[in-house]
This record gives structure tokens, sequence and C-alpha cells, in this order.
């Protein structure tokens, strides 16, 4: 029994001995190791000045979640915060913080993710796996989100609502509400790489956060005291004030009577309604489980037309984190500013915004919509959506300016003077009489030009009755222009094209512009841009001349006028119709009387080889054309010249105008090419000057070029023998279709 006792110890020694040192290998290898830093909530507890933020932790509910595994950023206030923080508002302890308030708190503190100092402003790009930007993130999303709140929906009915989480497109039925995301907000945090990388200074801090010393490290309105406390489970960064979590901007401005007119805009949700209320499942069946509740619950969704949703919190989303990199900022002007504008501006021709087309609703809105940041410092540099600047001064127009959780705003004591409200865009945009040259002045791309106050132009404005009392009209079910001639049937072949080409003769720019300036005296000005051919109109006294006009014996009056910021707005009574009848038409007119200074020129044109009698077409004339048309003397001279071909003895030989050699039809050809200007129109203005293109060519196929003089009230004309042809104001400036036809007294030899 003795030697089975023995045995039986030993045994049991060597198996403790066995496990003892199985144990100790266990332990090195899966325990803890004691060099590992302790879990966000045992770190805080540990160093003895956050009692409070504990507190508040385990109050929320937070203890376990900062206790296990994980990575977060904590923006931890110390004890010293927290007085200050109970001090503003009367308590004395966490104890009379409630638990849903503690939780919040605690979730808004909180940053998905371990960021050092150093990370915390680089930008975690997703897209094409490009990694981490260095210097243009200013934002990270918390682990706080708000959730359902109370509305007003039709008809003033109280609902169950929640924030969109995505802009708006109308291709959503839904909104482009997204259930699996929670719309989580986001802190602010502001450090000098970020600042010298974006030319940011202390001024752009402290213009939010006057009483707060800018570091180069502060979050939200506090300073980082500490930076980088590593954790087993993140970084903890100690801060001197209490974050609390932010309001939206739609949000806030729920909370602020001063906004209330903006809002009222901007929370339409009747007519040409900014807002819908559109009914979720996916959120109703989540608010039941939560509450026990089983109303419906609807997600707020703004309009697609505007450039972002004020209550989405996660900005554009084209990446996961963009929100780290940029956020929304709203300029929102006062009551006064805004019902003093609706009453001024948008509603000049309108009782009530109810019968505002929801296009300029939109327009007006959006010019204070920014989708992007706008820093106090950068205002005449960062673009609206219209590329238009923050049109205030940060120290004189803003009187509220705040950091929110999806981004800036700032209030503001006028409106933003949108461009396509002040300019001479404007004066049609504004007035449903209008609406024909509206569309017009969209679809030819002038709006881009007249629409902006840098860009000067005066403009033609003709009302809707008269486009529809000439047969034009806008099919808008087919989103087409028509054209119904009286007693026929309407027509959409060829109606763009006309109408753009009679809307552009009815804007000028530089230098045009300024000869419309002022239309009381008698001029002939080109339409269009410099550089850019137009066709040609004439006024006198307050009448208004055209090609097309003056084939019908008629002028368009000048009924009124308007200014506006980048120029002069007249209206008139007829379309400035461009001519449909060709070039040979108006030279056949000019020149058809035998007494007539043009009818040499007509002749020799008439019976020349690229003469169509039937149609009246110079063969080979297409586009811009300015025609130089000898007077009869000086056709005399080219036939004496052997320019031309005639019979007789020099110098009194007299023109054959039918010649039947080829040889002489050859000189015809190349003297009428000669004295025609290819692609480009020309008068006395002082505008067109130096070398330019005929229709005649060398035989090498190169143009052979004339020289114009040109000065207000004169232009001559050098040919290649350097002898000079001036016009003849008297009987010049002819107008034709995309053409100009001037008398010259002398004619233009192309001999070298």
């Amino acid at each position: 029994m003795k030697k089975f006792t023995s045995r039986f110890l030993t045994v049991c020694l060597l198996l403790i001995t066995l496990f003892g040192c199985r144990k100790k290998e266990w332990d090195a290898k899966y325990n803890r190791p004691e060099s590992l830093e302790p879990p966000i909530y045992d770190l805080l507890a540990a160093k003895g000045n956050f009692k409070n933020l504990v507190a508040l932790i385990e109050k929320g509910g937070y203890k376990e979640t900062l206790t296990g595994a994980g990575y977060w950023t904590m923006f931890a206030p110390n004890d010293e915060a927290f007085q200050l923080y109970f001090a503003e508002r009367g308590i004395k302890a966490v104890t009379e913080i409630d638990s849903v308030s503690a939780r919040a708190m605690v979730q808004y503190l909180l940053v998905y993710n371990a960021f050092e100092k150093d990370r915390l402003d680089d930008y975690q790009a997703t897209a094409n796996n490009a990694g981490w930007t260095p210097s243009i993130a200013f934002r990270r999303r918390t682990a706080y989100y708000s959730g359902y709140y109370k509305d007003t929906g039709l008809n003033n009915k109280p609902i169950v609502a929640i924030a969109n989480n995505r802009n708006n497109t109308f291709a959503s039925a839904t909104g482009n509400y997204l259930p699996s995301d929670y719309n989580n907000k986001y802190i602010t945090y502001f450090t000098d790489d970020y600042f010298a990388a974006n030319n940011l200074t202390a001024a752009d801090y402290k213009y939010f956060f006057p009483t707060t010393e800018y570091t180069g490290f502060n979050v939200s309105n506090a300073r980082v005291l500490t930076k980088d406390i590593t954790a087993e489970n993140g970084v903890v960064h100690e801060v001197d004030k209490v974050i609390t979590p932010l309001l939206s901007i739609d949000e806030y401005i729920r909370t602020k009577p001063e906004y209330s007119s903006f809002r009222a805009i901007l929370n339409r949700l009747y007519v040409n309604n900014m807002v819908q209320f559109i009914y979720n499942a996916d959120a109703s069946r989540r608010y039941e489980v939560l509450t026990g509740k089983n109303d419906s619950v609807f997600v707020k969704v703004y309009s697609g037309l505007l450039a972002f949703s004020p209550n989405n919190e996660n900005f554009v989303k084209l990446e996961d984190n963009d929100g780290q990199k940029d956020c929304w900022t709203m300029f929102i002007p006062n009551n006064a500013a805004v019902d003093a504008y609706v009453k001024n501006t948008l509603l000049q021709y309108y009782s009530s915004l109810d019968q505002v087309p929801i296009e300029i609703i939109a327009d007006f809105l959006n010019s204070h919509l920014f989708p992007t940041v706008v820093w106090p410092s950068k205002f005449a540099v960062t673009r609206n959506r219209f590329s238009e600047p923050a049109k205030f001064n940060p120290a004189a127009d803003v009187f509220d300016r705040r950091i929110l959780s999806n981004g800036i705003i700032y209030g503001t004591t006028k409106v933003q003077e949108a461009d396509v409200f002040s300019t001479v865009f404007s004066k049609a945009y504004l007035n449903p009489a209008y609406t024909m040259m509206t569309r017009l002045l969209n679809v030819t791309g002038l709006k881009l030009l007249i629409a902006k106050s840098n860009v000067m132009a005066n403009v033609f404005l003709i009302p809707d009755d008269v486009f529809f009392a000439a047969g034009y009209s806008y099919n808008v079910v087919r989103d087409q222009f028509e054209y119904r001639p009286a007693g026929g049937s309407a027509t959409t072949n060829g109606v763009s094209d006309k109408l753009s080409r009679i809307v552009r003769t009815c804007v000028f720019f530089e230098p045009y512009k300024q000869q419309t300036d002022n239309l009381s005296g008698a001029n002939i000005v080109k339409s269009g841009d410099a550089g850019t051919e137009g066709d040609y109109i004439k006024y006198r006294n307050n009448t208004i001349e055209t090609a097309g006009l003056q084939d019908l014996g008629k002028v368009a009056n000048v009924d009124s006028m308007k200014t506006a910021v980048n120029g002069t707005v007249y209206y008139l009574n007829e379309l400035p119709l461009y001519s449909e009848r060709t070039v040979g038409t108006h030279i056949r007119n000019l020149g058809l009387s035998t007494t007539s200074d043009f009818n040499f020129f007509w002749q020799y044109l008439s019976n020349s080889t690229f003469y169509n009698a039937a149609t009246n077409d110079i063969i080979g004339l297409t586009g811009f054309s300015t025609v130089f048309i000898p007077n009869n003397n000086a056709i005399r001279k080219a036939v004496n010249d052997g320019l031309l071909p005639g019979t007789g003895t020099a110098p009194n030989k007299v023109p054959v105008f039918n010649p039947t050699a080829d040889r002489d039809k050859e000189l015809v050809r190349q003297f009428i090419q000669y004295h025609i200007l290819f692609g480009r129109t020309v008068v006395p203005d002082g505008n067109a000057t130096g070398l330019v293109d005929t229709y005649l060519k060398d035989a090498q196929g190169n143009s052979i070029k004339v020289r114009l003089v040109n000065s207000p009230g004169m232009l001559s004309v050098r040919d290649n023998r350097n002898n000079s042809a001036n016009v003849i104001l008297s009987q010049s400036n002819n107008l034709s279709n995309r053409s100009v036809i001037h008398l010259i007294d002398d004619y233009l030899n192309y001999n070298p």
C-alpha cells in the first residue's frame, strides 16, 4: 500500500509540473501582454482627471463598448471641461444628465477608427484603392445619429419623420433614402497641417469661435490639451471643453425664427414645393421595433432641383468617406432681407410665390446653397453651382455663423444677388410674358453669357404674343418649338434653327454693345460677339431694321427699355427677322434700275456663268460675306484698264455685259469674286481692319486678299496694287442674307 501511495504521489507531482509548464506557455501566448495599453474606458478611469467622462460613459451605456474590442478615436473632455459645462447649464453633476442625453454626448465624442493627430487630417480615399491623401480632411463621422423626429406633413398633419441620408434625384421614388445608413453626424476639427495646405489662418477659426485660442489642433470650440493617448482599442485626445452633438443645417434653421422667411421657401410643401414627405416601409418597421408604436414614418426629401439636401449628413457619398474632406455651406438671409427681395424682385410680375415657376424658386435658393465648404477667408473664391462667389462681406453682412454637423451656415443681412436675377437675362426670366425668349436664350447657350454680371451685353426682348402672331410656339408636351403658318398645320422642320438665328440677332456683346447703348441716333451694328459673325441690324431713332424686316417693308419699334447690372434691355414689338432671300436678289434689287450706280455690276453678275438666274444665287457664295460693288464710273475704268470685257478703244471702251469668249467670262468671274469678302461682314465701324480673304483664289488655291482700313464712319479697301477704293456711305450698308452690300468709288485690282 505504501508503495502504491508513493507511486501515486510521484505521478501527481509529475502531472502538476507538466501542466504548470503548459499553463505558463499558454499564458505567455494568449494572455494580454503587460505592455499593452488599457482600453479607452480603463485608461480614462486610471487617469484620474476624467471622472465625469467615465460617469457619463457608464450612464450612457458605453462602458462595455469602450472596454471591449474595436477601434475608436475619442475626444475626451477632462473634469475641468465638465465643470465649465455644468456651470453653463446650472447643474452640478453627471447625475443630472438623463441617460438618453448621456448616450448621445458619448456617441458624438466617438469617431470611427483610431486616428492620431498626424493622420486625422488625411483623407481616406476609397476609389481605386487610392489610400491616404494628406492634409485635406477636417471632419470625421461619429457614432451619433439623430434618428426619428416629429414634423408637420401635408394638411398640417403631425407625422413621424426621418432625415434623408442622400441628396435627391428625380429618378428616385424614395428620395434615394438608404435604410441601412443611419445618417451619422460628423464632428469638425482644425489642424495646422490642414490650415497650411488650404491657406487658412487662425482668423478662420476665430471667426466661428472668438473666445477659444487656436492652437493648431482644435475640435469644434475646444482645444486639444493632450493628443495621441494610445489605448488598446483606439486613440484618445484630451480636450478642454465638453463637445455636445451638433444640429444639421435642416435642424438648426428649424429652431431660428429669424430665418423663417427663407425656411418657408426652402420647405415649400404644396405648390412649387421644395420638400416632400415620402412614406418608407423599412423606416416604419424599424421605428416599430424601437418604440413599439406602429406610426408610419416619412422621409423628409428635398427637391432634386436643389444643390444639396440640408438634412443629409453624408455629403455627396461619391466615395464612402468624402464627408471627411468637404461639407455643405448655406448663406441664410434674415426675414427682412428675404421679404424685401421676394417682393421687389421675384414677384415683380406675379401675385404670389405660388405662381412663380419652380425653376426661379430653385435658382433663388441655390444661389445661397454652396455644395462645398466656404471658409470665412474664401468668400470671394468659392463658387456655388452658378459659378458665383459668395457676395457678402464677412465682417459687415454676417450676423450668425455656425459650424454644424453637416456643414456651415452664415446668417446674413442681405440676399445673395444672383446674376440670374440681376442681369439682362433676368428681364426675360422673371417676366412670364417672355417665356419664348427665356427658352431660346437657354437652348442657344446665350444665357451662359448674358446671365453673367461680368459679361457686358445689350439685348432685344420680344414678348410671347409677337412670336405667337408670327406663328411660332413651344409645345411643352413634346418639348419642341413649332411653326404654324396662317391656315396651315404645325411643323418643326428647321424651326429651332430659325428661332436660334433670330434670337442671336437680339444680343450685342462688346464692342458692339457700346454701339447699342443709345438707340436714339442712327447706326449699323453687328449682333453677337467680336470675332463671331452675326447678322447686322440698323437703328434710327429707336426703330430697328433687319434684312428680313426690310424685305417686308417693316421696322421694329423700341417700346421701352430697362437697365441691368451688365447692360440694357430693349423691348421690341416685332421679331428682328433675318432675310431668307439670296444675296443675288438684293444686288438685283439695288442694280436693276438703269439709273442705279449698282447697275453695271449687276449686269455683269447676272450674265456671268456663276449666277443662277432662276434662284438669283451667286454660285459658290455661302455663309457670311461682304460685297464691295464698284459704281458705274469705276466699272468703266476697269473696262478700260482691261479688267473687264468691253468694246472700243481705251480710254473710251464701253462694257460688254454678256461676253461670249471664255477669256472674257473668266475676267468677269475673277473681278466679281475679288470684290466679295469670304466668311465675314464688314461695315465702317472701326472694328475689322487688316488683310482679309476674298472669294478669288490663286492657282495654288490660296485666297487672294485685300486690306481693310476701317474707322467709325469710314471704310476703304486696298487691292493688290495698293490702290484704295472708298465706301460711299450714302449708298452702302445695305443689309442682305448674312451679308452687307457696299458701293465703292473705285474698282479693286487683283493683279500683283
